[in-house]
């Protein structure tokens, strides 16, 4: 079976997000589940895998990552309201014996994100 996993990675201070609150919902038939709420690690990263094993399953899924307060807690001057606030990234999960690494790539002003392994 394959695995979930994502990290942060703060682009405007050139360093792991650490501390980044992180819910994963399923999303079925237009409602969202919650599936877990994590929060990175000092490296940006989360201490096990969002889904592994049995929990590895097709289907739809949002991350939504609380980059907005992580911003404020660095100290960094943000508007109000707040231009990146929480982000969410929609995604799909075809094969569930691949591993799907989804990344968040951040700043207050922009996001990015990919599909690693």
């Amino acid at each position: 079976m394959g695995k979930l996993s994502t990290h942060v990675l703060d682009v405007t201070q050139g360093k792991p997000g650490a501390g980044v609150a992180i819910a994963l919902y399923e999303v079925k038939d237009g409602a969202r589940t919650l599936q877990k709420r994590v929060e990175t690690n000092a490296d940006g990263r989360c201490d096990a895998p969002l889904l592994a094993g049995d929990e590895m399953r097709a289907g739809q899924f949002e991350l939504v990552f609380g980059a907005g307060d992580y911003f404020a807690r660095q100290g960094v001057d943000l508007p109000t309201p707040r231009f990146i606030d929480e982000v969410v990234i929609a995604f799909g999960i075809a094969d569930p014996a691949q591993n799907y690494h989804v990344p968040l790539v951040v700043s207050p002003w922009s996001y990015s994100t990919y599909r690693g392994s």
